[in-house]
């Protein structure tokens, strides 16, 4: 006779910090404006630069990043396994960006992203009241 269900003590002892943290995975980032750019700083921790994918369409730049865990050793018994595949976006409306100019690097599990503003028209434009 069990007292305490296997099931139920091992989902307990893993979860003790769910009521704590969010663990939905999140693209933390920061943004900042130098000069005639705009910065873009995202913490990707676990990725591989070949899985983080940055796309420009319609105004809107989405970063997504992917990640499959292979399982070779089949021998396991595991009690949870979470860890199989993962995926997380964030999109950002840029609306007075420069699109072919956006360079990204990745670096130490940051990516960086850099995107010029386009250039505003300088030169006044007179309307002749007819």
């Amino acid at each position: 006779m069990e007292l305490i269900p296997r099931k139920d003590y091992f989902d307990d002892l893993f979860d003790l910090d769910s009521m704590m943290f969010d663990r939905t995975p999140s693209m933390k980032c920061d943004i900042y404006e130098e000069d005639d750019k705009y910065h873009i700083e995202m913490d990707v921790p676990g990725f591989k630069k070949e899985n983080i994918k940055v796309n420009f369409d319609n105004n809107y730049l989405t970063i997504t990043a992917k990640s499959e865990k292979k399982d070779d050793n089949s021998n396991k018994k595991y009690i949870r396994k979470e860890r199989n595949y993962q995926k997380i976006s964030r999109r950002f409306y840029l609306d007075d960006v420069d699109e072919n100019s956006i360079e990204a690097s990745f670096k130490d599990g940051i990516l960086h992203i850099v995107v010029a503003k386009k250039e505003k028209n300088k030169d006044k434009k007179y309307i002749e009241i007819k």
